[in-house]
């Protein structure tokens, strides 16, 4: 398929336009039944990340990565177990719905400890993407010199 730029761009744009699905994902380890939960804004693109983090022996999460290679990829599975419902409601916010479900999740499955891979100190770093980027923004932002 030949495409002129014009077409390439507009399929680019309308791409980067279109609001991904938010939601909770799950990545199970079939052997020792233990389990990773994270949320994102673009829950498809996260798995596709973790799941290409995982092969590449990248991943943020060390636990997960040494039985990824002790057990073999193939002993895992990878599940998206809620999405976030969108509103027309302007004062909806998808972060927020997204920080509480994946709350939630990680509650009912008790992902930290000995039954998964979450630290319950540690957000999920897809979740907490939005606060850091606001956090790097002010730092940009901020003309006070420093002492």
């Amino acid at each position: 398929m030949n495409l002129s730029p014009e077409s390439r761009r507009a399929i680019s744009r309308q791409y980067k336009e279109t609001a991904r699905p938010a939601g909770v994902f799950v990545i199970r380890n079939g052997l020792t039944g233990r389990v990773y939960v994270a949320g994102s804004l673009d829950v498809e693109g996260a798995m596709n990340r973790a799941r290409f983090e995982l092969n590449m022996r990248s991943h943020r999460n060390k636990a997960l990565g040494r039985d990824w290679i002790a057990h073999g990829a193939d002993r895992f599975t990878f599940e998206v177990i809620d999405r976030v419902k969108e509103s027309e409601d302007p004062a909806f916010d998808r972060a927020e719905e997204l920080e509480k479900l994946l709350a939630l999740w990680r509650e009912e499955l008790q992902c930290d400890g000995d039954k998964g891979y979450n630290t319950p100190s540690a957000p999920a770093a897809e979740k907490s993407l939005p606060q850091i980027n606001a956090a790097l923004l002010a730092l940009c932002l901020d003309d006070t010199p420093n002492a």
